[in-house]
């Protein structure tokens, strides 16, 4: 059975991964792997690799991020780069406000 402070953890990390993907791309455009492995330089957890796909997908799809295909100079197989649209700028910006109102009243 995990413990209270693992389940938060993971409800603050994993089930809200589109809240780091975005903080990402706000720095610059980033393929999907490349996400991940920042996810765990700069958050310190890692996500599966399908997660990241699935949120990418939804992401894309519902017009928060775009993505771009671009070719390899040095011979490697063509990446596809996502970056940050305006929507997704705004709602990364409502998700962090809405975890500073949380942490003020969790304060209080």
């Amino acid at each position: 059975m995990t413990s209270p402070m693992e389940r938060l953890k993971n409800k603050i990390t994993k089930e809200v991964l589109w809240l780091y993907i975005l903080r990402l791309l706000r720095e610059r455009p980033m393929y999907a792997y490349e996400l991940k492995e920042r996810i765990k330089e700069a958050f310190n957890f890692e996500p599966a690799t399908v997660s990241s796909y699935v949120v990418l997908y939804k992401l894309e799809k519902d017009g928060y991020v775009t993505a771009e295909w671009q070719e390899s100079e040095t011979g490697k197989p063509s990446r596809k780069y996502y970056r940050l649209t305006p929507e997704g700028e705004k709602l990364l910006k409502e998700g962090i406000a809405f975890l500073e109102q949380m942490l003020l009243k969790l304060k209080e």
